[in-house]
């Protein structure tokens, strides 16, 4: 059985990390800003993104229902 190079050892523990992380992020309705603007200027190229701070406030405006006028409170 051959053994795995540091580097690919390396590159595979950094790979899992990013996973667990946007995971983790998507378990708490945080996105991952870098896709969100790349998509943005990929597909919107006439539109700006929002900054990484309105892209956090719109998220969790989202996730606690702010300005939801159906009544979704999380608290």
């Amino acid at each position: 059985m051959a053994m795995l190079q540091p580097q690919s050892l390396r590159s595979r523990l950094q790979t899992l990390s990013k996973c667990v992380c946007d995971g983790a992020r998507l378990m708490v309705g945080q996105g991952d800003y870098a896709a969100y603007a790349a998509h943005i200027r990929q597909t919107h190229p006439d539109q700006a993104p929002m900054t990484e701070l309105e892209f956090f406030r719109n998220r969790e405006n989202a996730r606690f229902g702010v300005g939801n006028t159906s009544g979704f409170r999380c608290c």
